[in-house]
């Protein structure tokens, strides 16, 4: 489905102006010859007055008020900034995920894991096939088969950590935890892909450190484990993060989710297998809505970062922990710890820091007349 769908990209715009005032001419037109005094012939040349007799035109109001706010909306659309296109991508991507998580969270308890990530893969790996428009063949066409393997794996380890943090913790802390996924981009920025980071980075990293340790809250009894768990999420995710990077300059990102879905399916099958539990037709439902909704999030969130810049749009992903708060409170009944919203201030702050100098454009010394 990445990769295949495109933004409506139409330039022509259609002027309803007159719309009215021609069904206003067509309305008091004269019904027949007799009443308008004049010949058979003049009035067959009006003929097209009868168009008033058609129930569209004659009452237009309902079809015409939603075509006027469709045009309006196509007008704002094709009128908005880049960032903005790309900051309602985000907000939609979000509100879906939003959606998936509570759903996986629902089933989580009576539904294994592997089980749940093996029927979402499956059927977002059929959505990306119908969606290929038959070019399976250049989708399967890759030169990094191995890094196409590695960055699956990795994800297969970051959704199964992240994930059972979400079924077993309160959905606001296992969001906060995860937005610490920034901060383990910069490590192995450094590690893997040789990148410089300064002093201020460095101390933002540490920052957001120590609001992930708030929020895990160490006692004598050691860190939770599903916090832990959390935590594992966000640093396979960092690795999924520099894979893509290494991936980006030669492989579609259809060519990156389809190779996702052979490998995390080929994983999940034995598994998937072994503790298959028979799912009831709600059950079944909910299954098929955190695909459907999981597949959506994420075309969305990729056309977001197509269309918009990533510094401009990052910011957005922090409202995730308002609404993991608001889902996590309606329907499961989970307030979140103050040392919750503590940690988690600390970590976006950090990482809002990190993004901005991450944008910032390197400074190319001229020279000098």
């Amino acid at each position: 489905m990445v990769g295949a769908m495109s933004e409506d990209r139409q330039t022509g715009r259609q002027d309803r102006s007159g719309f009215e005032d021609d069904v206003a001419e067509a309305t008091f037109a004269p019904s027949s010859p007799a009443e308008s005094g004049s010949p058979a012939s003049d009035w067959l040349a009006d003929e097209p007055v009868v168009l008033a007799a058609i129930p569209q035109v004659a009452d237009p109001s309902p079809i015409g008020w939603l075509a006027r706010r469709r045009h309006r909306l196509q007008r704002w659309w094709r009128g908005a900034s880049h960032n903005l296109r790309g900051s309602v991508y985000m907000m939609s991507a979000l509100l879906v995920y939003a959606v998936m998580v509570g759903s996986i969270k629902h089933v989580g308890g009576v539904i294994p894991l592997v089980q749940i990530l093996l029927i979402r893969q499956i059927i977002m790996s059929v959505i990306i096939v119908a969606f290929s428009a038959g070019s399976l063949g250049p989708m399967l066409r890759t030169t990094r088969p191995g890094l196409q393997v590695v960055r699956s794996v990795l994800t297969l380890i970051s959704m199964l950590c992240g994930f059972t943090a979400i079924i077993k913790i309160p959905l606001a802390q296992a969001t906060a935890i995860g937005f610490s996924q920034v901060l383990f981009v910069t490590i192995a920025a450094v590690l893997v892909l040789k990148e410089v980071v300064d002093a201020r980075r460095w101390a933002a990293t540490i920052i957001g450190f120590a609001g992930v340790l708030i929020m895990l809250r160490p006692s004598g009894d050691g860190l939770d484990l599903y916090a832990m768990m959390a935590v594992g999420g966000a640093v396979f995710g960092a690795g999924i993060t520099v894979s893509v990077r290494m991936l980006a300059a030669t492989e579609r990102t259809d060519t990156i989710l389809i190779y996702q879905g052979l490998v995390l399916i080929a994983l999940l099958a034995v598994p998937g297998w072994l503790f298959w539990v028979p799912p009831t037709t709600e059950q079944w439902l909910w299954l098929l809505v955190l695909s459907l909704f999981g597949t959506a999030g994420q075309w969305l969130i990729t056309r977001a970062y197509q269309v918009g810049e990533a510094a401009a749009l990052a910011p957005l992903d922090f409202s995730r922990l308002i609404l993991a708060s608001l889902t996590g409170f309606v329907f499961f009944a989970e307030i979140p710890a103050l040392s919750t919203w503590i940690g988690a201030a600390i970590v976006i702050g950090a990482t809002l820091y990190t993004i901005r100098k991450n944008a910032r454009p390197l400074v190319v010394p001229t020279a000098s007349a």
